[in-house]
């Protein structure tokens, strides 16, 4: 069962008489077990079943166990169990947990209570994506030229870079087209015009990207000129959205479902298309 942040109810604590199928997940909240001698003490119920073991319960585990808290640990170990346990509590998920005696919610409520994570909203906005892609294509780049004995400082580990970050980025676009489809509409130039150029465009960047690693000279102005084109247009509409416009959009280069904002890291994609395609070109009319 997914872990909910917005279980609302006014029940905080646990009544003491419930359903006796339910009573021995919940008698503990009353009982000895709470407020033990200068510790703090925590209840979690939550779902272990033989066809699930609830993640978000085992994130809350653990999280407790690093903050220092004794866990009474109370298993939902079927369907009916788990019902009369959200119906009991006033809730749509589990698992919940209780701190000496207090509701405090799901995981993600949990997370916020032990000070891990930051209230979460839905205008909060990050570049750790981006961030993540970038740093992880970098470092396939030092991989390879390490394999291939190339300088880290030459035109062809920038290249790998290039095209590595393309394809990982092309892939993020294919794995919701539809949701990606719909954010790129909202800010490129020539999608709002011709809104099929949208769905084809993760499949140029693909290509783009794939071809630069193969290095051929018969491939290489195709794929030259198709990541310049792509890149000038994405880049160009960026400048417009952001800059011109001033205009807050998140931004579809990760994806359709990403909180990544547009602005000046998502115009890198298309500034590492535009200049390695122009150098692509020029290498191959010289």
């Amino acid at each position: 069962m997914a872990d909910n942040t917005n279980n609302k109810s006014n029940t905080d604590t646990i009544d003491s008489s419930q359903s006796p199928q339910v009573q021995h997940l919940i008698d503990t909240l009353q009982g000895e077990h709470i407020g033990k001698e200068g510790g703090q003490s925590a209840v979690i119920f939550r779902m272990v079943m033989p066809d699930h073991l609830c993640p978000f319960g085992l994130k809350s585990i653990d999280a407790l166990k690093h903050a220092g808290y004794d866990i009474i640990d109370r298993h939902i170990t079927t369907q009916d169990e788990n019902t009369l346990v959200k119906d009991t509590l006033g809730v749509k998920t589990t698992p919940q947990t209780f701190i000496d005696g207090k509701r405090i919610g799901g995981n993600d409520d949990l997370q916020v209570f032990l000070g891990n994570h930051e209230p979460e909203t839905d205008d909060d906005t990050t570049y750790a994506p981006i961030i993540a892609i970038f740093a992880v294509t970098a470092l396939m780049t030092l991989a390879l030229c390490w394999a291939f004995a190339v300088s880290v400082f030459s035109i062809q580990a920038l290249m790998w870079f290039v095209a590595l970050s393309m394809c990982v980025l092309a892939i993020k676009k294919l794995e919701d087209l539809e949701g990606f489809t719909t954010g790129f509409l909202g800010y490129d130039l020539l999608a709002r015009r011709v809104v099929r150029y949208a769905y084809v465009y993760p499949f140029l960047e693909a290509f783009a990207g794939i071809a630069m690693l193969a290095d051929q000279p018969w491939l290489n102005p195709i794929a030259g000129l198709v990541a310049f084109i792509i890149g000038l247009i994405g880049g160009v509409s960026v400048i417009k959205a952001v800059y011109i416009d001033k205009r807050e959009l998140k931004c579809a280069c990760v994806g359709g479902d990403s909180n990544v904002p547009l602005g000046a890291i998502s115009l890198t994609e298309n500034v590492m298309m535009f200049g390695m395609g122009g150098y692509m070109l020029i290498r191959a009319l010289l």
